[in-house]
């Protein structure tokens, strides 16, 4: 049985981290052919194919982010120790990369990173972006986490994948607090108009579900898929919204919005995934755990 090289096994993590191995090579100061040579030499010793080469890009395989989950550990803490023996102290901050989807509210987002702002010894950054990149950004550990109102097996089915719900949201009927509706739906909603969510939601399915049994026709104004613009037309336009409380929390209590009543038992789930790793950092896990329990 081959002996494994931790030096093959660092190319190997820098260049499943970095993403680019011409870069890779220019920061270890080694020509590109011989860093390509030394990864295809890991991998014949290993028995294992770590990545997918298609054309100039290079995607890590199932067995390649399993192994990078464990040089993950094995060189963080290394870096650790250098740490150590440099400043005689090791850094205890931690930093969490977390990915949220684009239509995402922007106030879940907020609730759900306040215990990462009162925590000194975390940082960490947000990004936002479609579905599909950031599913790729986990598998390729650029991220730690990814928000998300989509449950993960209704967009990629893959072993790899931990989904895990970390709140859900009542969805309310909302509008201006001068015209609130004191009356049951659909009753005292007639000739008004409304600000929806798109079509291809599940918000709104269940309103128009709703709809549909009680034959009303809503008048539709506009229409969103991203909850900070339903926020500005929910605000500005005077019309009705149906959307979740917590995305105008803020024009909530100014006075501006009211919640005329809430959907029955139909709610917007919000989900925290995580791709598969042995090494997993604390704060991350501190985290889950206590949005988990809220959720519960």
């Amino acid at each position: 049985m081959s002996r494994l090289n931790y030096h093959h096994l660092y190319y190997f993590w820098r260049i499943a981290v970095v993403g680019n191995l011409t870069q890779v090579a220019k920061d270890l100061h080694i020509s590109q052919s011989a860093l390509s040579a030394q990864l295809k030499q890991f991998e014949h010793n290993m028995n294992v194919e770590l990545f997918e080469r298609k054309g100039r890009r290079l995607n890590l395989t199932v067995h390649g982010n399993r192994v990078l989950a464990y040089a993950d550990d094995i060189f963080s803490k290394g870096e650790e120790l250098e740490s150590f023996l440099r400043n005689g102290c090791i850094n205890e901050k931690q930093h969490l990369s977390i990915g949220v989807l684009t239509t995402l509210s922007r106030n879940f987002i907020e609730s759900f990173i306040s215990p990462l702002l009162a925590n000194p010894q975390v940082s960490f950054t947000l990004t936002a972006q479609g579905i599909s990149h950031l599913l790729n950004g986990l598998a390729n550990h650029e991220f730690d986490l990814v928000l998300t109102n989509q449950a993960v097996n209704s967009v990629q089915s893959d072993p790899l994948w931990q989904s895990q719900q970390v709140s859900r949201q009542p969805l309310a009927i909302i509008g201006p607090k001068e015209k609130m509706i004191n009356q049951v739906f659909p009753h005292g909603y007639q000739n008004l108009r409304w600000v929806l969510p798109s079509k291809n939601t599940e918000i709104r399915a269940a309103f128009d579900e709703l709809c549909a049994t009680y034959q009303y026709q809503a008048d539709v104004q506009a229409e969103a898929d991203d909850m900070a613009m339903l926020r500005l037309l929910a605000r500005d336009s005077g019309a009705l919204a149906v959307l979740p409380a917590v995305v105008v929390k803020d024009e909530i209590e100014q006075g501006v919005l009211e919640v005329y009543q809430h959907l029955p038992d139909v709610y917007e789930y919000f989900y925290a995934i995580t791709a598969q790793r042995k090494f997993v950092p604390q704060v991350l896990i501190d985290l889950l755990e206590q949005h988990i329990e809220l959720a519960d």
